[in-house]
């Protein structure tokens, strides 16, 4: 049941007038867990025995830790619990391949075999939501939740469970202890959000991915031309796609008096890598800024442990992201470019000197020639793409122009946004024009879209 389907619109037109029925009682978060669950339980049922033990798991942690004290050990109980489990879903099959063909290599004849494992759709999500309360609660940055229906609730709340946000407890449990104001403006700005996250998934990423997985599919049967545009639109198709879920889930939180964190803040807009990872799933990477990076000591013991521990903390932000050795490479071409860039945006050069567009068609090139490895099947394509880019020759790519006119469109509104015309486009003519051109376009021209969101294979 995902967002941009008819069975949450039927979904949601149930729950949300008896939702709003049930204000001021305490059925509420009765029925907003209950709900979550059936939502959760329509891609698999058998999923609800994952998120109720992870949820269950920590919620005792805590309350052990609030009675005998904030122990390591009872810390560790949680991290362990809930990183094995995203390791025995996520990367069994990964390692188990990986373990035979270094069998293979020794000529040991002997394989392990393979476990057929099902990856719950949100598990990462979840997991990382779940296990910030528990160190947030060591750390002392927050109360205990004593409500085991709330807690429930705060991990399992439907519109942001399959993909984020990654809320922090410190946000989003003071917004369940406390009864929503839901307000006409929450439920016009829930509602916009909603139309501008639809129509970035059916009528922009739905579309880019007609020309990108056809590439993708066969790279060496394309000219340079075809795979530069390709990547170029796997850019943005990944942008409008998880994007898009992340509007649309806020949209409906909005709209039921949730308010969940910013996800993405036009990140090809970024003057350089650090500023691009914090634009983009911002939620990912806050976190793994408060958990990885600052534990592993972050930048307080000189250059080279700043340097290791940001490398390790993007290579471990690539394996999060699929368990494949491409999302690992695409960890680490980040974190190089990182290392190497550091430096040079400290300088006054760079900072005052350098004209801004060009710091920001710089960051573009690189986070789209990262993507390569994000998007190819496996290391192979990725070398295939790479090598033909550079030295294949021209041959008319085919490429639909709409494409290019409606990235353009969305580029040009980006830049607007962010320069002495924001007033302009956050004029309420303004925006209820726009709604209403992606309303008629969705209507009359975007096809139905089943096609899942990207974000959810992780």
């Amino acid at each position: 049941m995902l967002f941009h389907t008819w069975p949450f619109v039927l979904f949601f037109l149930i729950v949300y007038p008896i939702y709003l029925a049930l204000k001021g009682t305490r059925f509420r978060l009765h029925w907003l867990l209950a709900v979550s669950y059936f939502f959760y339980a329509c891609f698999n049922p058998l999923f609800l025995i994952l998120i109720a033990y992870s949820t269950i798991l920590d919620y005792t942690v805590v309350s052990v830790m609030e009675k005998r004290g904030r122990s390591k050990l009872w810390l560790s109980v949680s991290i362990v619990n809930n990183l094995g489990l995203l390791s025995f879903f996520k990367y069994a099959g990964f390692i188990t391949d990986n373990l035979n063909v270094l069998l293979s290599s020794l000529n040991i004849p002997y394989a392990v075999p393979v476990p057929g494992l099902l990856l719950p759709v949100g598990l990462s999500f979840y997991i990382f939501q779940s296990m910030s309360y528990t160190i947030d609660y060591y750390r002392g940055r927050i109360e205990r939740e004593r409500s085991l229906l709330r807690y429930a609730t705060f991990v399992s709340l439907f519109p942001r469970l399959l993909a984020g946000p990654i809320e922090r407890a410190g946000n989003l449990l003071p917004q369940l202890h406390k009864e929503p104001s839901v307000s006409m403006q929450d439920v016009s700005d829930g509602f916009s959000l909603f139309i501008v996250g639809l129509f970035k998934k059916v009528a922009l990423a739905d579309y880019l991915a007609l020309y990108v997985d056809k590439v993708y599919s066969t790279p060496g049967q394309y000219q340079s031309p075809a795979l530069l545009l390709a990547t170029f639109m796997f850019c943005w198709q990944i942008y409008f796609d998880f994007s898009g879920y992340t509007d649309m889930a806020r949209g409906v939180a909005r709209m039921m008096g949730f308010r969940l964190m910013l996800n993405f803040n036009n990140p090809y807009l970024a003057a350089s890598l650090g500023d691009f990872w914090s634009r983009w799933h911002i939620s990912l990477s806050s976190w793994f800024k408060d958990y990885v990076y600052i534990p592993l000591g972050g930048n307080r013991r000189g250059k080279f442990n700043t340097y290791r521990n940001m490398f390790l903390t993007m290579v471990i932000s690539g394996l999060w992201h699929g368990a494949a050795w491409t999302f690992i490479i695409w960890g680490a071409v980040h974190a190089l470019g990182r290392l190497c860039t550091r430096e040079l945006e400290t300088t006054s050069f760079y900072r005052e000197r350098m004209p801004k567009i060009l710091k920001q068609i710089l960051v573009f090139a690189f986070v789209t020639f990262a993507w390569i490895f994000f998007r190819a099947e496996g290391i192979g394509d990725a070398w295939i793409i790479i090598t033909r880019i550079f030295t294949s020759g021209f041959a008319d790519p085919r490429c639909p122009l709409l494409a290019l006119v409606f990235i353009f469109v969305v580029w040009l509104y980006q830049f607007a946004y962010e320069s002495s015309l924001k007033w302009v486009l956050e004029m309420r003519t303004v925006r209820i024009g726009v709604i209403i051109l992606m309303v008629l376009y969705l209507a009359l021209f975007a096809p139905s879209s089943g096609q899942p969101f990207i974000y959810l294979q992780f």
